[in-house]
């Protein structure tokens, strides 16, 4: 008999109790939890996909020959004018608030974050109202000159890059700035070592070694323009977030929705996955953190160039539009202030706030469980959980819309059929609708800080605290949690942000009267009252002021 021939006689399968041991140790309560949550994002996303396996002829014909061909033209040049403008202006910002000297540098080093706190559709709409033909700017130049025939429209396809550039280039300048400040001087030092000038140092130097940064900031440009849905509203720029609110509530055709969605969903995942393959394989080392004695010193032109440069920046993309909102808001408050505000505000309060509760909930269980076990499975549907933040919310509102609106069936039939109750819809255009797809849109908001802080947990303290005979629940309610509060209170605080500035989930789920500030504006912009806009924009304004404090703090810390 061989060794092998043995060793199968030897052999004996588990019994079915075992195997089932088996299988319950690796279905623990943390895995089934992670999975249920992975399902929030994993059930819209299977739902869209599958109408692009299963097409209506007659839809596609008439997407193709009417719809696509714009759609896609219009997304390709947004996409690629908004990815080199926040390329070019948050890289150059970056790299003189991390590296120069200048006049105001401390200043600017924070300010220039400023505008992540204006939605890109107020920037949108104070921008219009300012460079309008019949906006104070237009209006002046035809006092002076006598025509303002010459002035660039601001209804149009530059109009649309510029707004969604200045709204977008601190992606790109948070995450460069840091990457500069690892290299310091000491890059340009490295180049002139190798007989390059300070220029050529920068661009076969600083700007190589800044790559992935720089990648990773522009990707989120990228993927904030494809899911953006109030910026082109407001300029009646037709893009596919456009053209699938158009679909459902324009031509009340949920089909033409989810075809147009799938398209976009399968756009958002080629982006993905080239930003992927274009990282395996690379390594970057940092040099150690600039120091403000090593900062390179410029000449008193350049310095009061780059003075120049970083506040005309600021300037065009939070202080006038800004400036613009609060002149608005004082002209109209006292006719146009009533009893409805009340409820907007209280309705984005208490949305927002459900919404952070039940992410910080979701991103705790999924960071748990990422801790307590490292196999495949759980990382897969922890990374597929989080996946919902590159995909636009008119997609996951077609997402869930579907399936919900076929379980209500199910139940409306149920209760027909077993208790003989006529009843009307059960789950749709209830607050259940906008929270799951909150909650699949901003999970990775709320995860990647709750994450960060159980990073910080060491295996030392978890051991110490076991050897005390502090274990299971009680290791996780006295050790875990109270250290990853922090980290919790910070993911909730983003997500109540994005929440309430979030503009078509609420449009497109929300329930009959749920109106917040955020489709307040949509309904003042859509009729072209910007004045009327202004207030609920102010504040949505200075609710955004949270976030960018939070990543101020970090990124000097």
């Amino acid at each position: 008999m061989t060794r092998m021939q043995a060793a199968a006689a030897d052999y004996q399968a588990p019994s079915p109790s075992h195997a089932a041991a088996l299988l319950g140790r690796w279905c623990g309560g943390w895995r089934i939890a992670a999975f249920l949550v992975s399902l929030i994002t994993l059930v819209p996303l299977v739902v869209v996909l599958s109408s692009f396996l299963s097409p209506e002829p007659e839809i596609w014909q008439h997407l193709s020959h009417n719809v696509l061909p714009e759609l896609l033209s219009n997304t390709f040049w947004l996409v690629l004018g908004v990815a080199l403008g926040t390329g070019v202006l948050g890289t150059s910002l970056a790299w003189l608030t991390a590296v120069c000297e200048f006049p105001g540098r401390r200043f600017f080093s924070w300010a220039l974050m400023l505008p992540l706190a204006m939605p890109a559709y107020v920037t949108a709409f104070a921008s219009i109202g300012l460079l309008d033909y019949t906006g104070p700017l237009q209006s002046a130049l035809r006092e002076l000159f006598g025509s303002s025939a010459w002035f660039p429209p601001i209804r149009s396809r530059g109009g649309v890059i510029l707004v969604m550039t200045m709204a977008l280039y601190p992606y790109v300048y948070l995450l460069a700035r840091n990457a500069f400040l690892t290299q310091g001087k000491r890059s340009l030092e490295v180049g002139q070592s190798l007989g390059l000038s300070r220029r050529q140092g920068f661009f076969k130097v600083a700007l190589p070694m800044a790559r992935p940064w720089l990648a990773a900031g522009v990707m989120l440009a990228v993927m904030e323009t494809l899911a953006d849905f109030g910026t082109v509203a407001v300029f009646n720029y037709d893009t596919f977030t456009t053209a699938i609110y158009k679909a459902w509530f324009g031509l009340f055709s949920l089909s033409a929705a989810a075809q147009l969605a799938s398209i976009l969903v399968l756009l958002v995942l080629l982006l993905v996955l080239a930003e992927q393959a274009w990282r395996r394989g690379k390594r970057y080392h940092a040099v150690g953190r600039s120091q403000a004695s090593a900062r390179l010193q410029l000449s008193r032109r350049a310095r009061f160039a780059a003075c120049a440069y970083a506040g005309a920046v600021l300037a065009a993309a939070f202080v006038i539009p800004v400036l613009q909102l609060l002149i608005w808001s004082v002209q109209v408050f006292a006719e146009d202030f009533d009893s409805r505000y009340p409820s907007f505000v209280w309705h984005s309060i208490a949305l927002s706030a459900m919404a952070a509760v039940l992410v910080a909930a979701a991103a705790l269980v999924l960071v748990y469980t990422q801790r307590l076990h490292r196999d495949w499975p759980t990382l897969f549907f922890t990374r597929l959980s989080t996946l919902g933040y590159a995909i636009p919310g008119t997609v996951l509102a077609v997402g869930i819309f579907i399936p919900i609106a076929w379980l209500d069936n199910q139940l409306i039939a149920l209760l027909k059929s077993w208790f003989d109750i006529e009843t009307g819809a059960v789950l749709r255009g209830t607050l259940a609708v906008m929270l799951l797809a909150y909650v699949a849109r901003f999970l990775a908001a709320g995860f990647n800080p709750v994450d960060s802080a159980m990073q910080r947990i060491t295996k030392n303290q978890e051991e110490a605290a076991r050897g005390m005979g502090v274990t299971g629940w009680r290791l996780f309610a006295r050790v875990h949690f109270p250290l990853l509060r922090g980290g919790l209170l910070s993911g909730a605080i983003l997500v109540f942000v994005d929440v309430m500035k979030e503009m078509p989930i609420t449009l497109m789920t929300r329930p009959f009267g749920w109106d917040t500030l955020a489709v307040r504006i949509f309904e003042m912009t859509s009729e072209g009252q910007w004045e009327r806009a202004a207030l609920p924009a102010v504040a949505l304004v200075l609710a955004g002021l949270l976030p960018v404090i939070l990543l101020t703090r970090q990124s000097e810390a």
